[in-house]
């Protein structure tokens, strides 16, 4: 699994020249009232790069994940799956879409530092379905990264593929991302209500934060850099979407941008203290499984409070 870079929101559209700025603006103005899915409908993004990772996903270690490959839109995409739960009955199951190279999958079976863990290990020692999809241009898949495009469609068909399991309780379907993958994840919150919650950690504001790392369109473009940024189509978001980061270092600016511009009551936003971008998420995943495996008990819906996130064990 690559290192994740972290850059946080320092001023709009740094990247990006001053006419180009200025023309984001507008096409922001434009395109405000529309919801994401309907802004992307009919829209072909024009890529000026087309990477590829090209190496095969590692086979995991027997008994712990499955390597299986699931359908999407740009073809037959590898992907990691708990293996069958022992015992009859359907379970809750979680997608988790990691940071850095989103697009590929690799050694999420290790024990990780707990000051690091981007394995969400958490889902798995609870018990909860949990599948980690590479996405297009990842690994040895077809097609070629988008970033945070197309790949909104293949973390879909992973939700379709995971529904289909007789295991898998399809109104119990969750999504998790970290970083880049957290970007990713809340994008999706925008596009679809079919996941029962959501859960995004560190993502940025506008895909431009980045710095031109993870966008291969082009990003004096001002549709496709929008179509690519979580910060203007808050308001599509119909399902509970909780976004987390930590305050001692990260993309706060970022979560305070979001939470700033959001008026939208299924969106929450938590920094937690003492915490960093990657600290922040071994103990939150252990809080979040506890929570989903309360909700599939009938001990209520997904919730959190910020006092429980700060008392999180450390």
């Amino acid at each position: 699994m690559r290192k994740q870079v972290i850059l946080a929101l320092a001023a709009l559209c740094i990247p990006i020249t001053v006419a180009a700025c200025d023309g984001i603006q507008g096409a922001a103005q434009t395109v405000r009232a529309q919801g994401l899915a309907e802004a992307r409908a009919g829209y072909r993004t024009q890529l000026v790069q087309q990477t590829r990772d090209g190496t095969r996903a590692p086979q995991p270690p027997t008994g712990v994940l499955d390597l299986i490959h699931y359908k999407s839109p740009a073809g037959q995409l590898a992907a990691y799956i708990t293996p069958h739960p022992a015992g009859g009955g359907r379970h809750p199951a979680i997608i988790w879409i990691s940071g850095g190279d989103s697009n590929s999958i690799g050694n999420f079976w290790d024990k990780a530092d707990p000051e690091n863990d981007q394995t969400a290990a958490a889902f798995r020692d609870a018990g909860i379905v949990t599948l980690y999809p590479s996405l297009r241009g990842g690994n040895d898949n077809p097609g070629y990264r988008e970033g945070f495009y197309g790949e909104v469609d293949d973390i879909l068909a992973a939700a379709d593929y995971l529904a289909a399991q007789e295991y898998v309780d399809p109104q119990r379907i969750y999504l998790g991302g970290h970083s880049t993958g957290g970007t990713l994840v809340l994008l999706t919150a925008e596009m679809s209500k079919r996941f029962r919650g959501i859960f995004a950690f560190g993502p940025v504001a506008e895909a431009s934060d980045y710095g031109g790392q993870f966008f291969y369109a082009d990003l004096n473009d001002a549709t496709e850099v929008k179509l690519r940024s979580p910060i203007h189509w808050l308001g599509s978001v119909t399902s509970p979407t909780f976004v987390f980061e930590g305050a001692d270092q990260g993309n706060g600016d970022s979560l305070d941008a979001l939470s700033a511009e959001s008026s939208n009551p299924q969106l929450h936003f938590y920094k937690v203290p003492g915490r960093t971008h990657f600290s922040i998420l071994a103990p939150v995943t252990a809080v979040i499984a506890r929570k989903i495996i309360g909700d599939a008990a009938g001990k209520g819906t997904v919730s959190f409070s910020q006092a429980e996130l700060n008392m999180a064990p450390r």
